[in-house]
Order: structure tokens, then C-alpha cells, then sequence
């Protein structure tokens, strides 16, 4: 794991909102705006961006939580931009906190957790869950 990043390491990321993104379950679309559950996927992966950078080859990153707090609506078509932060980093795990705007309207803001672990050790757990 590459110690690159320290605590206060910003990374922004841009999405756009599209119709996949909107609040629809098994019984259709509640609402026509950016769904809570599609923000706490583009916030992980603002989060991720820091451990795309800090794993070998050897290595992949998996999520540990997700918290979203959902401020505001934002529409299909405008563009979100992620504000990351890194509050926590000891050993392989990466704590962050995120804020996403539509211009400077603040829509959530929250915190991910990732950790760091080696790619046969977590294939290995894979494995067990899978095993009779």
C-alpha cells in the first residue's frame, strides 16, 4: 500500500446525473430526482478514488460503511460535483468525508470507509462465504 495521501488530502469527482440515478424501486419511480442510494454509491466512490492510487498490484480496496446525509434535490441532467476528504487513515483503513454540491448548493454530505486488504486474503474470504 502506498502511503501517498495524509489526512486533509482533498479529491474532487464530477457526475452527471442521469435516469438511472432517480428514486425507482420494484414498484416504479417515487421520485424524479437523484436517489439517497445513488448518492451513497457516488460518494464511495469519491472515497475510492484516494485507495485507486494507494493499492499494489497486489491489493484491492472494499467498502467498510456509508453514511449519507441528503440535503437537497438535484435533477436528472445536472452535474454533481464530490468534494472527498480524507479524516481517517491508520494502517489499511481510509476513512473519508464527502460533500456534493449542484454549483455551490450543497445536496449531501457524509462519510465512507474503505480498507485495504490483499487480493488473496480477500479472495479467500470470498471463498469461505461461498464454501457448504
Amino acid at each position: 500500500m502506498k502511503q501517498i495521501f495524509s489526512p486533509g488530502s482533498e479529491m474532487t469527482y464530477e457526475k452527471v446525473i442521469t435516469e438511472r440515478d432517480v428514486a425507482a424501486f420494484e414498484s416504479g419511480v417515487v421520485h424524479h430526482v437523484y436517489a439517497t442510494f445513488a448518492i451513497a454509491r457516488d460518494a464511495e466512490w469519491a472515497g475510492r478514488l484516494f485507495v485507486l492510487e494507494m493499492i499494489d498490484t497486489d491489493e484491492e480496496g472494499i467498502g467498510t460503511f456509508v453514511q449519507v446525509d441528503h440535503h437537497a434535490p438535484a435533477l436528472v441532467g445536472e452535474t454533481v460535483t464530490y468534494e472527498a476528504v480524507i479524516d481517517e487513515l491508520h494502517k489499511n483503513v481510509v476513512g473519508c468525508t464527502f460533500a456534493a454540491y449542484v454549483g455551490k448548493r450543497l445536496i449531501a454530505s457524509g462519510r465512507t470507509g474503505q480498507k485495504i486488504l490483499k487480493k488473496d486474503k480477500l479472495q479467500a474470504l470470498m471463498k469461505d462465504l461461498t464454501s457448504p
